[in-house]
């Protein structure tokens, strides 16, 4: 096992650039990490080093590369990206990628990390296996059953899924009964305290939007909104999305009786932490990651109500309906621990003194 300057070991944590939910994560298990098991981490990202990234258990920050600015054009310029469709993305002759690699080894051989954490890409987990350096790999939801996905997860050390144990089989439809035994459902994770359930009668919704992007256009969207605040003249609506973002979002949410959101991983993590009621419309993503989150929330007695596309009608009815469900079920969803339960996994495939439980919580997985 290696270890910092100070005599700490190294943990490496890849942050996938796209939305900001990956780098909320990355803060929460790299900070879970120093106060359980006394590792220092460093981010790997294309990610600029964000200002949170900071303190005893910041270890650094690698800005990569990208591989896709500007994007090459295909399929004459870069030949075949996937290479046989092994990878997902790896085009020929891009300068970008070639630095990228290159930073990337480089940081591996000076630093000799413990372990590393990649959230998410197939390429950056065989790439770091292939310097002889274990892999926790995340895994999200939706369809992963496609070669590089399944390259990813069989050569993962140990693989952590944000989703409570039980929703394992369904947030990973089709893969394996032996690749979803390996997954450690740790739980929602949120980079927000569990709240309290609030007092009812203030009438107040908020619309959380998300960084990726909606289905809906955003004239469509606008339209949509108003249509629903004119049908609720009795709620105040609060609105915080891409165009309209607040910096404040633990505070619109507990002031919030019901919250309007997607279904991103972050996204409900941070609405059952508030332990506010919701309504759910998932969004369009790739390998349907966000219809399969939504199809288990709209089983098994969640605190939510879950819509196909954001509604045009119906809203006063609607947000009676979903004001009155119990929001304290959704601690079976995210009970405040999932950040240190991921950093016990990573530490236990790092070989990290086990003062925390970070073996049993492997043995318990396994068996």
């Amino acid at each position: 096992m290696s270890a910092s300057p100070a005599g700490r070991p190294t943990i490496g944590y890849y942050v996938h650039h796209h939305g900001r939910g990956h780098l909320h994560r990355a803060g929460a298990v790299a900070r879970a990490l120093a106060r359980r098991h006394g590792c220092t981490v460093t981010g790997l990202s294309s990610f600029p080093r964000p200002a949170e990234w900071s303190g005893d258990w910041a270890g650094g920050w690698v800005q990569l590369d990208r591989d896709d600015d500007p994007r090459p054009a295909l399929p004459a310029d870069h030949g075949d990206v996937t290479a046989g469709g092994r990878l997902h993305w790896v085009p020929r002759d891009h300068a970008g990628l070639l630095r990228r690699t290159t930073q990337l080894s480089t940081w591996l051989a000076e630093a000799r990390p413990a372990a590393v954490v990649v959230d998410v890409s197939v390429e950056v987990s065989l790439l770091v296996r292939l310097h002889g350096v274990p892999v926790v790999g995340v895994v999200l939801p939706g369809e992963r059953t496609d070669a590089p996905h399944r390259l990813a997860l069989d050569i993962a050390d140990a693989l952590v899924g944000c989703w409570p144990d039980e929703a394992t089989a369904a947030m990973l439809p089709g893969l394996p009964d032996d690749v979803r035994a390996r997954v450690h459902g740790v739980g929602g994770l949120s980079r927000h305290p569990v709240g309290d359930v609030p007092p009812p009668g203030r009438r107040t919704v908020l619309y959380l939007g998300g960084a990726g992007g909606h289905d809906l256009g955003d004239a469509e969207l606008d339209a949509r909104l108003a249509a629903a605040q004119e049908q609720t003249p009795t709620w105040t609506w609060e609105v915080a999305d891409a165009r309209r973002w607040r910096p404040d979002t633990r505070t619109l949410l507990h002031g919030a009786d019901v919250v309007v959101t997607h279904t991103g991983q972050n996204a409900v993590a941070e609405v059952a932490a508030a332990r506010r009621p919701a309504v759910l419309v998932p969004q369009r993503r790739p390998h349907d990651e966000q219809a399969a989150t939504a199809r288990v929330l709209a089983t098994g007695g969640w605190p939510a109500v879950v819509e196909p596309t954001l509604p045009a009608d119906r809203w006063a009815e609607r947000l009676e309906r979903c004001a009155a469900l119990d929001a304290t079920t959704w601690a079976r969803w995210c009970d405040g621990g999932a950040a240190d339960r991921f950093a016990d996994v990573v530490a236990g495939v790092a070989g990290v003194a086990d003062s925390a439980g970070a073996g049993s919580v492997l043995e318990r997985s396994a068996s």
